[in-house]
């Protein structure tokens, strides 16, 4: 009996390998939470702290990067996003080893496909605003946008990251509908949502392979 469940186990465990990507990292959500939430600290800082202690004198004549609000936030999101990516990748490929499975095969295509239809959508539509000097929703929009590219990869990895979507759509939703306060919602949902699903799934998958 103890040798059926066995065999049943992994054949199991080789189906699942063969239609979702299961080396994603916990640690890879840790890392870009922390990420985020060092942006959104550099972001407040910027826009509460440091703009409003600037004369007119001294932007026009040292700031540079720091005299254009929009250019430089859309430089700290782009790095923001830069290095969550980089950690995801970083922590990815190390799990991936651990478990001895491949990174790149037509699982990970799927995932990649399903979850880049959204954020480009998304993201060409936050551009369109911000060239039209529209940014009180770009917050929960981009939110929304990334609560719907998490639910469409869903089924191509772990089940839980459909409720890290929704959990995701129900931020943007309140960013929406809680105008001016898009950077706290924005920390919330990219911060502090993805540091305690990484932390879920790092004790619930990671700590196997340790």
């Amino acid at each position: 009996m103890n040798e059926q469940l066995k065999q049943l186990s992994e054949i199991r465990t080789l189906m699942e390998r063969s239609s979702r990507f299961i080396s994603l990292s916990g640690l890879s959500g840790v890392a870009a939470g922390t990420v985020a939430l060092l942006g959104a600290g550099v972001a407040y800082w910027y826009i509460y702290r440091f703009m409003p202690t600037l004369s007119n004198a001294e932007i026009s004549s040292g700031f540079a990067l720091l005299e254009n609000p929009v250019l430089f936030l859309l430089n700290l999101a782009f790095g923001v996003l830069i290095l969550a990516v980089s950690s995801g990748i970083y922590f990815t490929v190390r799990n991936s080893r651990k478990k001895n499975l491949t990174v790149w095969d037509r699982t990970t295509q799927r995932l990649i496909i399903n979850l880049l239809i959204p954020l480009v959508a998304g993201g060409l539509f936050a551009l369109v605003l911000v060239s039209r000097g529209q940014f009180l929703y770009i917050s929960g929009l981009t939110l929304l946008f990334y609560g719907l590219a998490l639910i469409n990869a869903s089924n191509y990895t772990f089940s839980e990251i459909r409720y890290l979507g929704l959990l995701e759509l129900l931020t943007g939703i309140m960013a929406v509908w809680f105008v001016g306060y898009g950077l706290l919602f924005w920390a919330f949902g990219f911060g502090v949502l993805h540091i305690v699903y990484g932390i879920m799934m790092y004790s619930k998958y990671d700590k196997k392979t340790q």
